[in-house]
């Protein structure tokens, strides 16, 4: 199931899994996932108002669990939308074993 550990202003929506900016400002991202242990590749897009701003990637055929992260700072005006987007692949117990995290770093 999924789980948030931290949402100070809610402003993560647990049933929508979107982040929507408070204010404008520099936001910092990160996601960690991990694919089940299957011959497959698995790609990951942090989405910025419905357009992928970076991805990760994992797709070794010869290991059983593999990992894949990426991270970035976001220029973000307020009601801009941020959430993780599953392109191709299965992860690991679904998000259960995936990690996103955001937070603001500089007002603007």
């Amino acid at each position: 199931t999924s789980q948030v550990l931290v949402n100070i202003g809610n402003h993560f929506d647990l049933a929508s899994s979107i982040f929507v900016a408070p204010r404008k400002g520099i936001y910092s991202f990160s996601f960690h996932v991990v694919k089940v242990y299957n011959r497959q590749t698995i790609q990951v897009s942090l989405m910025q108002n419905g357009y992928p701003v970076i991805s990760a990637f994992a797709g070794d055929q010869d290991v059983t669990r593999e990992a894949a992260s990426n991270g970035v700072l976001l220029h973000m005006e307020r009601e801009d939308k941020v959430h993780l987007k599953l392109e191709r692949g299965n992860l690991m117990g679904g998000w259960k074993y995936s990690t996103f995290s955001g937070f603001l770093v500089f007002p603007l």
